[in-house]
């Protein structure tokens, strides 16, 4: 028996899109048809009218025309915006990565993995199985604060906080300060009574010297070793309780001439006199003095040791005597502060030697001799300088300056090295008349 049945078909159709053949009814407008039939249930007039409104079928004109739009707008598309080109491209750089692949073995026991010991104390990373060291100035990774249970009596003190020891002071220099800024009486008397108790008044005298001496030497451009060295010197000389009656200040200015002549930084009696105001003479005397006590102390210090059974060393450590100042030595600081070349400073310098090798002006201070070297070696190269000024650097008179140099003037040809002459960079044309 075949099923019969009459329905309504209701087909909304409009003029569709061109490109997506949808019904315009999503646009807006549309018709409505409505058909009425008698057919079979799924026959083919129901497919075929169900086809057209949700499947319809696209002619090959159409499809060609669609895809013909769409290359258009795409053609368009790129016109209007091109791409970057490839050389304006910046490459954003690659974010930094530990190459865990990498590891630290033995290069002599190559075992993987590594049995490797960090000795912090030395600073050395170690291997444990033959003692080959294989790096240096590791960082202590271990915890920096204080402990203070009964727990680490046998083991390292991790703590390492605060300024090492001051060799320079004695004691172990751990104190405590009490302030009363803003408080009341009671807190101000706590305060004087713990800085009694507290109070070294040796370390308040090394201070104080400490201070001069960095003063001092800051003012006249002395390095920093010339002034531990001089600190150092003083500190011996208060240890021992010398040179009571002496004022501060002269041992002070003692100790400095001491250290410039141990560190080999020239320094005459007059430039020491000029920046601690203690008179020449004084400043020879205290000179003297020092220099007896140092030799006296290292005497003693030698006997102690040979009779405990050892050797003392020669060329140890210890307070040594250096012979005066030399011109060559006062050559160098001298041309510096003139603004001479250093072929002027050489040349000045090897005049200096062959005038003390000669003889030819003793009794004079190096100082005056210094001076008539850069004066005739500043005229032999062509920089010539006056010797006014030359005078107002070295400290000497003009006329010492002169007559220095007219009784190096006769002796210019064994002053002055051939070499010298023979390339040119000295000329003896150049030398003003005596």
């Amino acid at each position: 028996m075949v099923l019969r049945e009459t329905f309504l078909v209701i087909l909304l159709y409009s003029s569709r899109c061109s490109l997506c053949r949808h019904p315009q009814s999503r646009h807006g407008s549309y018709k409505t048809i409505v058909a009425q039939a008698t057919a079979k249930l799924y026959s083919p007039l129901f497919v075929r009218l169900n086809k057209k409104v949700y499947a319809p079928e696209f002619s090959k004109k159409r499809i060609r025309k669609a895809t013909n739009r769409a290359e258009k707008r795409t053609t368009l598309s790129q016109m209007a915006n091109p791409p970057a080109p490839a050389s304006t491209i910046v490459k954003a750089p690659e974010q930094w990565r530990e190459n865990l692949a990498m590891h630290l073995i033995c290069k002599d026991c190559k075992e993987d993995p590594p049995n490797l010991v960090e000795d912090f104390a030395a600073g050395d990373t170690i291997c444990a199985s033959c003692g080959l060291v294989l790096g240096d100035r590791i960082v202590d990774t271990r915890s920096e604060w204080r402990t203070f249970t009964n727990d680490d009596q046998n083991t390292d003190d991790p703590s390492r906080v605060g300024d090492g020891a001051n060799p320079l002071l004695n004691g172990a220099q751990l104190q405590t300060g009490i302030a009363f800024g803003g408080g009341n009486g009671k807190s101000r008397d706590l305060s004087r009574a713990q800085n009694k108790v507290t109070h070294d008044k040796s370390t308040k005298v090394l201070l104080a010297a400490y201070k001069e001496i960095a003063a001092l030497c800051d003012g006249m451009g002395i390095p920093k070793n010339v002034s531990d060295t001089a600190k150092h010197l003083f500190k011996i000389v208060n240890d021992e309780n010398a040179f009571r009656g002496k004022s501060q200040e002269t041992v002070v200015a003692g100790c400095i001439f001491i250290a410039c002549r141990q560190c080999k930084v020239g320094r005459s009696f007059q430039e020491i006199f000029a920046l601690t105001k203690v008179s020449k003479p004084e400043i020879g005397r205290i000179f003297k003095a020092l220099e007896k006590f140092f030799l006296a102390r290292n005497e003693k210090m030698k006997e102690a040791i040979e009779e405990a059974g050892g050797i003392a060393d020669p060329n140890g450590s210890g307070f040594k005597a250096v012979d005066a100042t030399t011109a060559k030595e006062l050559c160098v600081r001298y041309c510096n502060r003139l603004g001479l070349s250093q072929k002027c400073t050489m040349l000045s310098q090897d005049i200096a030697l062959k005038v003390d090798a000669t003889g030819l002006l003793a009794g004079r201070s190096p100082i005056s001799v210094a001076a008539a070297c850069i004066y005739m070696g500043s005229w032999l190269v062509g920089e010539g300088k006056s010797a006014k000024d030359v005078s107002n650097i070295a400290g000497v008179s003009d006329g010492t300056i002169r007559n220095a140099y007219k009784l190096m003037h006769p002796s210019k040809d064994n002053l002055v090295k051939a070499d010298w002459v023979k390339d040119g960079r000295a000329n003896f044309k150049g030398l003003p008349p005596p």
